[in-house]
């Protein structure tokens, strides 16, 4: 489990945005490596197969925490914390099929929803603001 969340999140992003997309690059690339030489390239499936069985990651997420479940093959971890893992590492198996930059992506994502308006607490408590 992660603890002693830091409290000055922006600088930190800021200050580590390049190793962060680098970072999680090499990831994209160790994820589709490994997806590549265990042969789930060889029939390559469609786009929006690929997609709903990151869903499908999520959905089994879900259940595990409905049901408070431990994992089956990693019995010392939560189903729900092994389950995000693998739509993690489906999400990045794609993105190394694609060729995406995840990790620039990502962090441009991240630098970007500072500042926006729908994503400040007071504006999401307003009537018609994001409740989810």
């Amino acid at each position: 489990m992660i603890e002693n969340y830091p409290t000055d999140n922006q600088h930190i992003l800021n200050d580590n945005a390049y190793n962060f997309a680098k970072d999680t690059n090499e990831l994209v690339k160790l994820c589709y490596g490994l997806s590549k030489d265990a042969g789930w390239h060889e029939n390559p499936r469609e786009i929006g197969t690929v997609l709903m069985l990151i869903v499908s990651e999520v959905a089994e997420a879900m259940e595990g925490d409905r049901r408070g479940l431990m994992d089956d093959h990693l019995p010392h971890r939560k189903m729900m914390e092994v389950e995000l893992a693998d739509a993690v590492i489906r999400i990045m198996d794609l993105a190394g099929l694609k060729s995406y930059d995840l990790g620039g992506a990502i962090v441009e994502k991240l630098q970007y929803n500072q500042h926006r308006l729908d994503h400040k607490k007071e504006n999401r408590e307003l009537a018609g603001g994001k409740k989810y």
